[in-house]
């Protein structure tokens, strides 16, 4: 399977657009144009009144930091399963036998929908939570909720700058398989070799990704050149960036952006992504201009297993 390539250009900036007439269902021609620039030049964008409320932000925070700052004993007893479930450990290895295989300075929790077992869907199943920190559970699945509803205003202004009707990937986000994690990076003075920083570099499996950030920064984008660019925060700002769908889908027209994390800022980095991901029968193709003969659709599903085996072994993931 290869992505087909995308038309992202050299930029020394993320743009910030106001989502919030796309958030009341407005649809103005300017605000969905700009989305589509940014998507199509840059594969990244900065969203402002997106309509998620702070206090809800700020308690799953609070209870982040109470779960990483637990000993490791207790944190492994949910370690990451083959669902890709639970407690990522600190210092996981990805990309085994390529040459981006490294160690990134990261920890971090996963949780997706719950949904009954199924041989035929092996990434379905409940999520793990740790005992005796009930507020986890309470604040991920309340901003979880409230996040999703923003994915799908995102989706509507996505299928519009492309000149779609505005519910044209609806159907491809049938019982999604996506994911909320929260991450932890604790700081470093100085790393010397990009396989140790704290997300080595790479580009998002899924549909798009919307990410909370808190004020440490530590975020780059690499522009077409192979220049790192900073995404520092912004206040009341969410980061947008498109996955590897989207560049199929949309036939390279939308970039999927390789992005790392270097938290050099001397104190504890927190982010909160949620990877919205398409559902698991989900066929992917190129839906825009004329595709690639040689390229054969696949099913999302078992994309996205084999993606989550090469980049997180630990999950240990059967082939």
């Amino acid at each position: 399977m290869a992505i087909p390539q995308s038309r992202r250009l050299d930029f020394a900036e993320i743009p910030v657009i106001d989502v919030g007439p796309l958030v009341d269902g407005n649809n103005p021609r300017a605000t969905v144009d700009a989305l589509g620039r940014a998507c199509s030049d840059i594969g990244f964008v900065y969203i402002r009144n997106h309509g998620l409320p702070r206090p809800l932000v700020a308690d799953l925070v609070e209870q982040a930091a109470l779960f990483f700052n637990r000993p490791m004993t207790e944190k492994m007893k949910i370690v990451v399963n083959p669902r890709m479930r639970g407690y990522l450990p600190l210092g996981y290895r990805s990309y085994a036998g390529e040459a981006r295989e490294g160690t990134s300075h990261q920890e971090g929790f996963w949780v997706g929908h719950e949904r009954p077992i199924d041989p035929k869907s092996p990434l379905d199943g409940p999520n793990l939570w740790p005992e005796g920190l009930p507020g986890l559970r309470r604040a991920m699945l309340a901003y979880f909720t409230e996040v999703e509803k923003l994915s799908y205003v995102l989706m509507r202004g996505f299928a519009l700058a492309l000149g779609f009707d505005a519910d044209f990937f609806e159907p491809m986000f049938r019982e999604p398989m996506s994911r909320l994690k929260l991450n932890h990076y604790p700081p470093q003075d100085a790393p010397e070799r990009e396989n140790e920083i704290g997300v080595v570099p790479h580009t998002d499996s899924g549909g798009f990704t919307i990410l909370w950030q808190d004020n440490n920064g530590g975020l780059e984008i690499q522009s077409k050149s192979g220049e790192w660019v900073g995404a520092p925060p912004i206040a009341d700002t969410y980061v947008i960036n498109l996955g590897n769908m989207m560049q199929i889908w949309t036939n390279g027209l939308f970039s999927s952006t390789p992005h790392r994390v270097i938290n050099t800022g001397g104190k504890d980095r927190y982010s909160i992504p949620l990877f919205v991901n398409p559902g698991r029968d989900a066929v992917i193709k190129p839906l825009v201009g004329t595709p690639d003969p040689s390229f054969e659709p696949f099913r999302y599903g078992d994309y996205q297993r084999q993606s989550y085996r090469r980049s997180f072994p630990v999950a240990n993931i059967p082939a």
